[in-house]
């Protein structure tokens, strides 16, 4: 399920919200390299509750994209690109990029709220979570007539959720924020009869 084995081409074509959301991330970490510029993305992107607080509220979403280093943005991405395609493949191209944009703004939310106001944070974290919500909703509905797949999904959310409390300097209030939305919104779009209905229309499209 999560054994990627397309080459560039196919994955890029396959699954388009995937690709385009690692690109744009790795291009923004370049652009963060740069003299200048990336003083300013940093700047203007991070997530600090004292500036969201004088009505900043655009942090919450810019920060999604920053990332402290190069080995932050390549964890980042490498779960996007291991746990991305599948759901994009069951949930189609919008409400994955629901998914993963409401996910991680929630988190990032929810850190505004929880946090103190000095507080600064960044990183695609909370999305990435929100994915792992979202296969859990799909765990949920399917806990009955795919064993396999809680067997499979359950450890990856489970181990997520214990190392966000045993590795340092890790938005907690991100991570759980972003799970439990993706978690929410998992239940709003994946129930079978949905994704049922998704496919006939599909098939009918065509």
């Amino acid at each position: 399920m999560f054994s990627r084995t397309e080459n560039f081409k196919q994955y890029t074509k396959y699954y388009p919200i995937v690709s385009t959301l690692i690109a744009i991330n790795f291009i923004i970490y370049v652009l963060t390299l740069l003299p200048g510029v990336g003083k300013l993305i940093e700047i203007y992107g991070v997530q600090v509750n004292a500036f969201i607080q004088q009505g900043e509220w655009w942090r919450v979403i810019s920060a999604m994209f920053l990332h402290v280093d190069f080995s932050h943005v390549f964890f980042n991405m490498f779960s996007l690109f291991l746990f991305g395609p599948e759901l994009e493949k069951i949930a189609g191209k919008a409400r994955f990029i629901t998914i993963y944009l409401l996910s991680g703004i929630v988190g990032n939310i929810a850190t505004y709220l929880f946090s103190d106001s000095s507080y600064a944070s960044l990183g695609a974290s909370g999305a990435i979570f929100g994915i792992f919500g979202a296969f859990g909703a799909l765990v949920f509905y399917t806990r009955r007539t795919m064993p396999m797949l809680r067997k499979l999904i359950l450890p990856i959310i489970i181990i997520s959720v214990i190392m966000t409390f045993l590795q340092q300097n890790v938005n907690v209030y991100a991570h759980l924020g972003g799970l439990v939305a993706g978690f929410l919104l998992g239940l709003i779009y994946l129930h079978p009869n949905r994704i049922l209905s998704w496919r006939k229309q599909k098939m009918a499209g065509k």
